[in-house]
């Protein structure tokens, strides 16, 4: 574990590439070889505005990574933080614990939030309203969400102390888990079952993918899901009765431009329609 903290401590920009460029290469072939559904597209002009988001996100987490790296070092030195308050334990249960918490305040609280919060919930709404979900959507994220998610991440890092080594532990699993839920691939159902009881599966992510309420406002977790079973936002939907996108936003063409998309938190609120309770499975 101590030569995975030392690698991840000064992980080289070219490696976090990789894992991103590589990560997205490997699910995209995937997705030809075991589809969850056969889509009528054509891949590489869908996947044309979620890469743009993807460039953007790298562009404002790169210009923005002074401050998360000032804040751990200033954590590690002062000896502050949940994880470092807590007895001495062993270093592998100190690193699960900092990813944990991590993923907590990161992905699951900043979801949960952006979901909450209507000014918010119109600037995540670019990332669910792709009617194709597959790996490329993970990535596909207003600018505006990516100074957001980075607040969440930056008070984590202040409130739980940990260090860079694990910051970028995190934040390289979570690349990988982002790309796996979105991937458009079927698992088989006990696989992805089991997977859903410590992980984020792929079938559980995507029922947070489906048109309407409840189902929109559920499993926000991006790693573990432990936060959405702890705090009772966990649900099932069967595979085969997802259908993508945001109801009130439901015209294709328009969520799939580039300029329609940077513009969409600034349009009018639309209230989502929310499913009656007798039709939920």
């Amino acid at each position: 574990m101590e030569s995975i903290l030392n690698y991840f401590e000064t992980i080289p920009s070219l490696h976090r590439s990789i894992l991103l460029v590589g990560g997205i290469t490997f699910f995209w072939v995937l997705e030809g070889a075991v589809p969850l559904f056969k889509f009528n597209y054509k891949k590489w002009r869908h996947a044309i505005p979620n890469f743009f988001f993807t460039l953007t996100t790298i562009i404002i987490n790169f210009g923005l990574a002074f401050i998360l790296l000032k804040t751990a070092d200033w954590v590690k030195t002062t000896n502050f933080g949940i994880i470092n308050w807590l007895p001495e334990m062993p270093l592998w249960l100190y690193a699960i614990l900092g990813v944990m918490l991590l993923d907590f305040f990161g992905a699951y609280l900043a979801h949960y939030v952006e979901h909450k919060v209507k000014p918010l919930w119109m600037v995540h709404l670019v990332h669910h309203t792709d009617h194709k979900v597959d790996t490329t959507t993970g990535n596909r994220h207003h600018p505006i969400e990516s100074v957001i998610r980075f607040a969440f991440t930056l008070l984590g890092v202040f409130i739980i102390g940990t260090p860079i080594a694990l910051v970028f532990l995190y934040q390289s699993l979570s690349v990988i888990f982002t790309q796996l839920t979105h991937a458009n691939i079927k698992l088989p159902k006990k696989v992805d079952k089991i997977l859903s009881y410590f992980f984020v599966s792929p079938d559980m992510h995507k029922v947070h993918h489906h048109y309407v309420l409840p189902y929109t406002d559920s499993n926000y977790g991006n790693i573990f899901s432990v936060w959405d079973r702890l705090f009772g936002t966990y649900v099932e939907l069967d595979r085969e009765k997802l259908v993508y996108g945001v109801d009130v936003f439901p015209y294709e063409d328009e969520n799939s431009r580039i300029k329609n998309l940077l513009t969409q938190p600034f349009q009018k609120y639309k209230k989502p329609t929310t499913l009656p309770t007798n039709e939920i499975s």
